[in-house]
């Protein structure tokens, strides 16, 4: 700041000689993510990702918080018979009520199922707007002949009239459609005004595209789109993936594209309405959710931005968490574009760094001013009381804030889990007993319940606290105190939940005399552990829960070895070798511990499992797989079932084998090898497996090309367990040293393409390739000349030089075509044209963008050759019936714009020298459709196979390898 403004007294900076500064201190909470309860920190929760369903969770949310939309949801009439899984309108209901009640985030599993999705379908990135129409379908479909029939209409649906209005005569053609969504394009537009007023911008039908209007014949006219009423709740859906004709795929747009947080679509006088439009509707719009994307085209991540009261306050509801945002984070940061860094020297000149930002809003939810004290109604208790408290007895009640979930573990689920449904950690906790408790009910209570439940008197049971440790385990940590005891269930609840989520897990104490029956506990000071104890058998590769006990601090090992013993049924005198397990994510640790070393020497603490066997002779164990703790550990921690399957029958499992993640990619080929019974594994060649596209990737993996199975199962952070893999003819190292080419040979008098493969050592060259195929095919004569061209989007872009390397040739996004030379090539005089050939039509749909199809060709033309000589050899070399000819027209097309020609006209005189800049860009063009009839023009040819008319122009394809 300046000096002067420092002394300028107005600026209130100096007060008296004294300096004033203000500053304003905000204090964050430190998140721990583990500990993070969105139900306590934001009011909502959020929804479980089953691997790639992100994007309908983002959906999900917006609808829950439209409160109508819910409570028609929750008036929709379901039967006695109608399961969730199998009814969408009953799995949405359930979901619904959930995440109003839930403590914790919700499962979608109910409605994936409902929707006939198999696992697989809910790892696949589906198309948001298909679901969001898919999803209303079906409950207005329910909602028919109910109380809430019409809802979605009333909701979301919208009109716009489609119009088309001679200019010079009294013609005008009106048709009415609706709508529940828009599309709006995002590029070339710089904020969803410009996006409407591209919807609504007028095209004229003039010249040779005017409008046939009945008993007035051809005319010129203006066509439009103008809304004739909005809906309540806008849905807008942003055009971020387009496709690209260039490119043949879909891209993904990331310009900036701002939006309000106040939309008028009354604005410019009503511009964007029809004249039949109700105009004392005022289309005013609030904004309600900012549906957002980040990723690219081929993946990424789906969250929302909602105000679910439409409030200042923003929420972001991201898969199972839900936190609270400021209104620049949920609107400004989320309009895409370029965004600049800093600079880190600003003394000096620098030129600013840009990038893309990829994570942008794809999906914008307005609500209407004057509808919004309807649409953000109460969805409350006796909207859902009456249906769905019948309906799900299992579920919590509509006083679910009132009640909390305690899972109580025992010895007896131990002994049950661990080697079966479990080998790490003590215990799965979603199949334990479970109760749920009223928070206020005292914990003394809750004990006398599970005393009656497990018929053990309430002085015989003590109650210990799980915790989350550092490296991920989970492990009974400490029993709870007199004190806790004393407390409501919520209060220890509370306690609890500073170490993990909602639900209370507890570990039950329960001590058994040699009756079996229960008895008074043992007394636990800070001098006693509790250990717990798993034995393990190599020689049948089980390992099982034999029990716990208290151990002194300082006590060692070799003391509780007769004790060990006892427990695992072996005589007092048998060897047995100690292993503490300490850890499994990412990687199993499991040591040896020493029997003379103290407890709290080893740093060994309540909860702790120790993991025992018998010990073996040096040598004695050699043909057992797994001879101690440790390595069974890694082998269950890394155990996969592979699913492989033929590369040609991509659908069809084949076989599956049992593997280690740990497998080198030797180790792989040689297990399937193995099962298929083929004697050299490196003849198999294997692919990884899409996660998105459930399809094989498009290349191989590479000999040796990985250095583990977990390598090959890993794709774009999703796991899989599929694979593919082929027999190849040679062992694979010997097929990565030669180059793999699949050409199309066009015969120059036959009417058919017959597709080959050439394999030849990478270091050939083109005329190797030639020379290869000249052994394959017929050709019209034996001295004929072959050349190989690129073809790409049905343009030639190159012609190969005979001693070009094929190594660099890519014949996976480019067509290579080989053809005879015409003799007529060959003897070219110095003012003859060798000209590029191409088909094309005209997309009404693309602003009259020219489209490409069929087949290129190369033509020489003389230096005084009309077009009316031309086509002569064009339709005689086509073979077109004159009928669809004479439809055809002819242009010079340059850069993409073509001028159309006239049959007097030179056509040499339209291309520029072939050494310019460019002339590539340059052919003549055919414009017809890409469906035509051919006509035979000598006796031979009669005899030719009869033409197929499809977008290869009528050659049949035959498959050579």
């Amino acid at each position: 700041m300046p000096l002067t403004e420092v002394n300028d007294p107005s600026r209130g900076f100096l007060l008296n000689d004294t300096l004033v500064v203000e500053a304003e201190v905000i204090v964050k909470r430190i998140i721990d993510y583990w500990s993070y309860d969105s139900k306590k920190e934001t009011g909502y929760v959020g929804l479980k990702n089953q691997g790639a369903t992100c994007y309908m969770n983002s959906l999900l949310q917006t609808l829950y918080h439209i409160p109508y939309f819910r409570k028609a949801v929750y008036h929709m009439p379901t039967t006695d018979n109608d399961m969730p899984s199998a009814s969408i309108p009953l799995a949405l209901q359930s979901l619904f009520y959930k995440l109003q009640y839930n403590d914790s985030s919700v499962t979608t599993k109910e409605l994936t199922d409902s929707f006939g999705w198999d696992s697989y379908d809910s790892f696949m990135q589906h198309d948001v707007q298909e679901l969001n129409r898919v999803l209303c379908e079906k409950l207005e479909d329910k909602m028919k002949r109910t109380v809430v029939e019409g809802t979605i209409q009333q909701l979301f649906e919208g009109h716009h009239t489609n119009y088309i209005e001679c200019i010079n005569v009294d013609y005008k053609s009106n048709r009415k459609e609706s709508f529940y969504d828009l599309q709006l394009d995002v590029k070339g537009c710089q904020d969803v005004y410009a996006s409407f007023d591209k919807f609504v911008e007028v095209e004229h039908l003039e010249g040779d595209n005017k409008y046939h209007a009945e008993q007035y014949g051809l005319q010129d006219a203006k066509k439009g789109v103008l809304f004739a009423d909005f809906p309540p709740v806008l849905q807008l859906q942003l055009k971020r993936f387009e496709y690209d004709f260039m490119r043949d795929a879909m891209i993904k747009i990331n310009d900036r594209y701002e939006f309000p947080l106040q939309l008028d679509l009354d604005r410019d006088n009503g511009k964007y309405l029809s004249p039949d439009a109700d105009r004392r509707i005022r289309n005013l719009y609030t904004l309600h959710s900012v549906l957002v994307h980040s990723g690219g085209v081929h993946g990424g991540h789906y969250y929302a931005f909602i105000r679910p009261d439409l409030s200042e306050q923003w929420f972001k509801f991201d898969d199972e968490r839900v936190t609270k945002e400021d209104m620049k984070r949920a609107i400004e940061e989320q309009y895409g574009g370029e965004e600049e860094l800093p600079q880190m020297n600003p003394g000096f000149n620098n030129t600013p760094f840009k990038f893309t930002k990829y994570s942008n809003a794809y999906m914008l939810v307005y609500i209407r001013e004057s509808d919004k004290d309807k649409i953000m109604c109460n969805a409350d208790e006796k909207d859902i009381e009456e249906h769905l408290r019948v309906r799900f007895p299992e579920l919590l009640n509509f006083k679910a804030h009132l009640y909390t979930i305690i899972k109580v573990a025992r010895d007896k689920d131990m002994k049950k889990q661990i080697g079966r449904d479990i080998f790490f950690d003590l215990v799965d906790h979603d199949k334990v007993h479970s109760f749920r408790i009223q928070k206020q009910l005292p914990f003394s209570v809750f004990k006398g319940e599970v005393a009656k439940q497990f018929g053990v008197p309430v002085h015989f049971l003590r109650f210990w606290l799980w915790a989350k440790r550092q490296n991920n385990t989970y492990r009974p940590n400490r029993p709870l105190s007199t004190q806790e005891e004393a407390q409501s269930v919520g209060q220890l609840r509370e306690v609890s939940n500073k170490i993990q989520n909602a639900e209370l897990k507890l570990f039950l104490e329960v001590e058994l005399g040699l009756d079996l029956h229960p008895c008074p506990l043992p007394d636990k000071t800070k001098e006693d552990i509790l250990l717990f104890f798993k034995l393990y058998d190599p020689e049948k590769e089980e390992l099982r829960y034999v029990g716990r006990l208290f151990v002194k601090v300082l006590g060692k090992p070799a003391d509780i070895l007769s004790k060990l013993n006892e427990m695992a049924g072996f005589s007092p005198s048998v060897q047995i070798q100690l292993y503490e397990e300490i850890k499994f994510e990412p990687n199993v640790m499991c040591e040896c511990v020493d029997t003379n070393v103290p407890f709290d020497s080893s740093q060994l603490e309540d909860g702790d499992i120790i993991c025992y066997q018998k010990s073996f002779p040096l040598g004695s164990n050699d043909q057992i797989r797994y001879p101690d703790v440790p390595s069974f550990l890694e082998y269950v921690r890394n155990r996969q079932v592979v699913h492989f399957r033929l590369l040609e029958k991509p659908t069809e499992e084949h076989f599956s084998i049992e593997l280690s993640k740990l497998d080198s990619y030797d180790t792989v080929v040689e297990k399937v090898a193995y099962q298929i019974g083929l004697d050299d594994p490196s003849k198999i060649r294997l692919t990884l497996h899409n996660c998105y596209s459930q399809q094989p990737k498009p290349q191989p993996i590479k000999f040796r090309g990985v250095d583990h199975l977990s390598d090959m199962l890993v794709h774009l952070s999703l796991s899989s367990d599929i694979l593919y893999y082929e027999v190849l003819d040679i062992p694979l190292p010997e097929l990565q040293g030669l180059k793999t080419l699949k050409v199309a040979f066009h015969h120059a008098t036959k009417d058919e393409v017959a597709i080959h493969s050439i394999r030849l050592p990478k270091n050939s060259i083109v005329a190797d390739v030639i020379n290869d195929l000249k052994t394959k095919v017929d050709l019209s004569h034996p001295n004929a000349d072959l050349r190989l061209i690129e073809v790409f989007y049905h343009k030639i872009y190159k012609i190969f030089p005979p001693d070009e390397k094929i190594e660099n040739i890519n014949d996976q996004y480019w067509t290579l075509r080989v053809e005879e030379i015409p003799e007529e090539e060959k003897n070219l005089g110095p003012q003859d044209r060798l000209i590029h050939v191409y088909h094309f039509m005209k997309d009404s749909i693309q602003n009259q963008m020219i489209q490409n199809f069929g087949e290129p060709f190369f033509m020489v033309i003389r230096e005084d050759e009309t077009l009316a000589e031309v086509k002569v050899r064009i339709q005689k070399k086509l073979q077109i019936l004159d009928e669809e000819f004479s439809k055809w027209k002819f242009a010079f097309v340059s850069t993409g714009r073509p001028d159309y020609l006239h049959d007097s006209d030179l056509i040499s005189v339209c291309f520029q020298r072939r050494d310019v800049y460019g002339a590539w860009e340059q052919y003549l063009g055919l414009e017809h459709s890409d469906t035509y009839s051919k006509k035979a023009y000598s006796a031979n040819q009669l005899d030719a196979p009869n033409p197929l008319p499809n977008h290869k122009h009528g050659t049949k394809h035959k498959n050579s390898n």
